[in-house]
């Protein structure tokens, strides 16, 4: 979750630039107003990654330093699938 200053210019594009330049998939972006502050948001963000996977901990870190406030609200493993497979290599 991140907040950003409403009064700059880009802010939302370099809050979630370090996201596209470590390659980490965002897969929603939401936002909420502020109450009590109007025309300000917060903005949800889920990725795809965890956040000890070196390369979400650096976008995280990129968005955090534009970001006026940010929190992490959770973090997930990768579910594995142990799937039996088919002898021929599929499902």
């Amino acid at each position: 979750m991140f907040t950003i200053r409403r009064d700059e210019a880009g802010a939302l594009f370099r809050l979630i630039e370090p996201f596209a330049r470590e390659r980490v998939n965002l897969t929603s972006i939401q936002l909420r107003p502020i109450k009590g502050k109007p025309w300000e948001y917060l903005f949800f963000i889920d990725c795809e990654g965890h956040r000890s996977e070196a390369a979400v901990h650096r976008a995280l870190e990129g968005a955090g330093r534009v970001a006026h406030s940010t929190r992490v609200l959770g973090s997930f493993p990768r579910a594995e699938d142990d799937r039996p497979r088919s002898p021929g290599g599929g499902r």
